[in-house]
C-alpha cells in the first residue's frame, strides 16, 4: 500500500486570511519552521492535545516563544469553515461550507521574529479496511532525520529516500543509522513484536502522535511495551511489526528481504487501541 506525496491543498490560509504571493514567496525561501500533520473526523482530531503541545516545543526551541493552543484551534476551525475568505487563491479551493473530515497541517514560520502559522486543508487520508490491505513493505536506508526530536521543514533526504523505495517497489523507507540500528520510517513509527513485548526502536526519532498514544496503553490491552536497541541484523528474532502515523496502524510484510506474517491478533488489538482513543474538538 503505497501513499502518494499530497497534492496542492485545497484550502490555505496563513494567520487567518488568504495568503498573499508575498507571503508564500517568504515562506518558499525560508526552510526554517516546523509542522504538525493530523487527521479531521466528526470536528474533531485523536491526540489533539499533543499536537498543540508538539508545536508549542518546536516553537520554543526554534523561536524562543511559546505558541498558543486555542490560537492554533483557531486557526485550523477557520480554515476548515470555507467561509469564502478562508480559500487561498494559491490554495485552489472547494468552495464554502464547514469540513468535518480533513487532512490537516499546521505549519510555524517566524518571519518577523513571531510565530506565523500556515494551516493547509486537503482531503482526508482513509487507510484500506483490511490489514491485509494496509500491509506494507519496508526499504531499510543508511539515513538518520537531522535534529530528528523535530517534525521539521526541509525533509529532503527522508523524502528522496521514500521515493527511491517507491521507485524499487516497496511502500516506505526504513530510516538506519550506524550498524543498521532502525530509527523510524521516513514519514512513520515502526515497533517490533517479539511475541511477548513491543519494542520501539532506541535510536534518534519523531516521536510520533500515533505512538504517543499508543505507548501508554498497550500493557493495558495485555502488550507489554519498552524501548530498546533494534538492529536489521536482529530483524528475524521479530514475529511482526507494524508502523504508525496521522493515517493509523498497518501492519509490515516485509523489511527488505525479511518477510513478516500479518499477526491479526495484534493489529485487531492495536487498531482498537488507536480507534478507541476519543478525539478532541478542534
Amino acid at each position: 500500500m503505497t501513499t502518494s506525496n499530497p497534492a496542492a491543498p485545497d484550502r490555505l490560509e496563513i494567520d487567518g486570511a488568504p495568503a498573499t504571493a508575498e507571503q508564500l514567496r517568504a515562506r518558499a525561501l525560508d526552510g526554517f519552521g516546523h509542522f504538525t500533520a493530523m487527521q479531521v473526523r466528526g470536528g474533531t482530531v485523536r491526540g489533539l492535545s499533543l499536537h498543540l503541545e508538539r508545536l508549542d516545543a518546536a516553537s520554543r526551541e526554534l523561536f524562543d516563544q511559546g505558541l498558543d493552543g486555542d490560537r492554533v484551534r483557531a486557526a485550523i476551525r477557520h480554515a476548515l469553515a470555507g467561509d469564502g475568505s478562508a480559500n487561498g487563491g494559491a490554495g485552489g479551493g472547494t468552495g464554502s461550507g464547514v469540513l468535518q473530515n480533513a487532512a490537516v497541517r499546521v505549519y510555524v514560520h517566524a518571519p518577523d521574529g513571531e510565530p506565523s502559522l500556515m494551516v493547509t486543508v486537503r482531503p482526508p487520508v482513509e487507510l484500506p479496511a483490511t490489514m491485509a490491505e494496509r500491509a506494507q513493505s519496508l526499504k531499510s536506508v543508511p539515513y538518520v532525520r537531522p535534529v530528528a526530536h523535530l517534525k521539521h521543514l526541509g525533509g529532503f533526504g527522508q523524502t528522496y529516500h521514500r521515493r527511491e523505495a517507491e521507485r524499487l517497489g516497496y511502500d516506505e523507507a526504513l530510516l538506519t543509522g550506524p550498524d543498521g540500528a532502525v530509527s523510524e520510517g521516513a514519514v512513520t513509527n515502526v515497533a517490533f513484536f517479539d511475541g511477548r513485548e513491543v519494542v520501539w526502536p532506541e535510536a534518534p526519532h519523531l516521536r510520533g502522535i500515533t505512538m504517543g498514544l499508543l505507548e501508554p496503553r498497550l500493557a493495558d490491552a495485555g502488550l507489554p511495551t519498552r524501548r530498546g536497541p533494534v538492529f536489521l541484523r536482529d530483524l528475524p528474532s521479530y514475529r511482526a511489526a507494524f508502523v504508525t502515523n496521522s493515517w493509523g496502524v498497518s501492519p509490515v510484510r516485509r523489511v527488505d528481504d525479511q518477510d513478516f506474517p500479518v499477526d491479526e491478533k495484534l493489529m485487531a488489538t492495536v487498531a482498537d487501541l488507536y480507534e478507541g482513543v476519543p478525539g478532541d474538538v478542534i
